[in-house]
């Protein structure tokens, strides 16, 4: 069983940064494409920004430009980096890791980023 553990959230005003990480209880990284999704309440968990088993990276088109998804395989964790943050950026971000084949998932517990001022 992978364990996913996030941490960075926080306030932040509009037009800040943050950087969220996520650790990875294994080496995972060359068999799972991890990704950031967030939530909202009422909405569902929408895909952010993922990174394959390749290093190949894909962003929703909110946030092209402001953030940057990484990964460090020696560490076991995976990066988002955020800038220029909105409003509606505000939600609580996942860490997620799906199997390359067999599409086994896997969860963090989330971290909530709120951008205010």
């Amino acid at each position: 069983q992978v364990q996913l553990v996030e941490s960075g959230g926080g306030l932040v005003q509009p037009g800040g940064s943050l950087g969220l990480s996520c650790a990875a209880s294994e080496n995972i990284f060359f068999l799972y494409t991890m990704a950031w999704y967030r939530q909202t309440p009422g909405k569902q968990r929408d895909l952010v920004a993922l990174i394959t088993p390749g290093g190949g990276t894909n962003y929703a088109d909110s946030v092209k430009g402001r953030f940057t998804v990484s990964r460090d395989n020696a560490k076991n964790a995976v990066y988002l980096q955020m800038s220029n943050l909105k409003p509606e950026d505000t939600a609580v971000y996942y860490c997620n890791a799906r199997h390359r084949t067999t599409g086994i998932n896997y969860w963090g517990q989330g971290t909530q980023v709120t951008v205010s001022s």
